[in-house]
């Protein structure tokens, strides 16, 4: 089990705990979409997941990426620091889904998870989180040999994150300023502390979701995306790697 939380990481944790608390923000909220099922579909093939798969979110907060992949039937459950979130996960299954929720810092988690998981994923999490290399040594511990671990996240070098930080009300910087550390060499190194190998990243994604939630908007990103030069710019980036 991994150590626990210094005083300064509780301090940001109980700061996170509040920013996640102030209101239902409408980022979080579980809804079918072109914009979710996409950012889902590309971790779905990101990560190889299979159905056969043991699988934690790191970071589900009321499940909107939750609940996509248990509707697609994958085996998941959610590890938060917030009870409040956990609690309106389990509302939104509305006894659907039976899904095992754990409310701790992953670098407090349960430890009857360790070796016990094949997949750990998290969706816009690890910008959220104080201590990048502690928090990959305690997702090492989580995972079986052979296990992969992915995260997808915004990404540093596109611009566009820092102006809706800043002109979002409910957004503050203390809250996703983490953004700018989602960068390929800082990542890669704390997963490499880890002990984690083949990492790779994979990055996609052009329009907000009110585009790309029109009919058209995918099929449309997905021409976009491909455009020569544009590659290092996309918004969205998965980090991946996996335990030998």
């Amino acid at each position: 089990m991994a150590n626990q939380p210094s005083e300064r990481i509780q301090k940001h944790n109980r700061q996170q705990q509040e920013y996640f608390g102030a209101g239902l923000k409408k980022t979080m909220i579980p809804g079918k979409t072109n914009y979710i099922n996409r950012q889902v579909d590309q971790m779905v093939r990101a990560g190889n997941l299979s159905v056969g798969d043991r699988i934690l979110e790191v970071g589900c907060g009321m499940g909107r990426y939750t609940l996509p992949l248990l509707e697609r039937g994958f085996n998941v459950a959610g590890l938060d620091l917030s009870l409040e979130q956990l609690a309106r996960l389990e509302e939104f299954t509305a006894g659907r889904h039976n899904v095992s929720l754990y409310c701790s810092d992953i670098l407090d988690h349960p430890a009857e998870l360790d070796g016990e998981i094949d997949v750990v994923l998290g969706f816009f999490t690890l910008h959220h989180l104080h201590d990048l290399p502690a928090s990959f040594y305690a997702i090492y511990e989580l995972v079986k040999p052979g296990g992969r671990v992915l995260f997808l996240e915004p990404n540093a070098l596109n611009p566009l994150y820092y102006v809706q930080i800043f002109c979002t009300p409910g957004m503050t910087w203390e809250g996703d300023g983490g953004v700018a550390s989602m960068r390929q060499g800082v990542v890669f190194q704390a997963m490499r502390q880890a002990g984690l190998v083949n990492l790779k990243v994979k990055r996609f994604g052009f329009f907000p979701p009110f585009l790309t939630n029109q009919s058209w908007g995918p099929a449309i990103e997905n021409r976009l995306e491909r455009l020569f030069g544009w590659t290092k710019t996309l918004p969205f980036q998965i980090f991946s790697g996996e335990k030998p």
